[in-house]
């Protein structure tokens, strides 16, 4: 069930919303009839706004539902359109902060990967090169070390592809899976079932305004993990 509350939304104006997701949350509703946040928050601007009839809301960017942090959503069709042409263009910043277990080869980098997707596990897989016979796509990502603890690492990704579980697949394959995530090597869960992945900022250049807008999200209050690592940053 989608835990969407007024204390989620980041930021909003009359052209859209960025809702700060819970991890376990859908952002959108599945095949086998689950509603999502868009569903939530739909019911929610219906409710705050007396709106009659349907509520236009468009979804900008996904995460997966094990995935926590800053979701974009447009209220206008204009702002759908341009913030969907600005992501093809890669005008739209987004920054992901990753727990794992284990050290990346270097403190800061790039990875390139060839992702293979698997519809029917919903697994994606990372090879050093092409696979043709696979029809791979190429995945690419910046990071760099930006906290560590006796255990654990904290690591900013910036994504410059969007791929199928990307940022999941490719840090699994330089051996260092993320924290809780059991589907790409993690040795064991998280107490809330969801993996320490959160898309932690988002930058863009407002559809209508044309100024440039950054919101950060919080990461989850009450684990002490994320809490630690996220004064260690300021």
């Amino acid at each position: 069930m989608t835990t969407f509350s007024v204390r989620d939304i980041l930021y909003e104006d009359n052209h859209l919303m960025v809702v700060n997701k819970h991890a376990g949350d859908l952002v959108q509703a599945d095949s086998a009839g689950e509603t999502g946040l868009e569903d939530a928050i739909k019911q929610f601007i219906r409710r705050r706004d007396s709106k009659p009839g349907n509520v236009f809301l468009g979804v900008v960017h996904r995460i997966d539902r094990p995935v926590s942090g800053a979701v974009v959503f447009a209220k206008t069709s204009k702002a759908l359109v341009r913030l969907n042409d600005m992501i093809r263009r890669g005008e739209f910043d987004k920054r992901y902060w990753v727990i794992t277990e284990s050290l990346l080869p270097t403190e800061e980098g790039t990875l390139t990967h060839h992702i293979v997707r698997d519809g029917r596990t919903n697994r994606s897989y990372a090879h050093t090169s092409p696979q043709p016979k696979k029809e791979s796509k190429e995945a690419r990502l910046e990071y760099r070390m930006a906290a560590g603890s006796t255990n654990y690492y904290l690591y900013e990704v910036k994504l410059l592809t969007g791929r199928h579980h990307q940022i999941r697949a490719q840090f699994s394959k330089e051996g260092a899976p993320i924290k809780g995530d059991l589907k790409y090597g993690s040795k064991r869960s998280n107490p809330d079932g969801g993996i320490s992945l959160h898309s932690r900022r988002v930058s863009f250049i407002h559809p209508v305004k044309k100024e440039p807008l950054t919101v950060t999200a919080p990461v989850q209050a009450g684990d002490n993990l994320w809490g630690f690592f996220e004064q260690s940053t300021r």
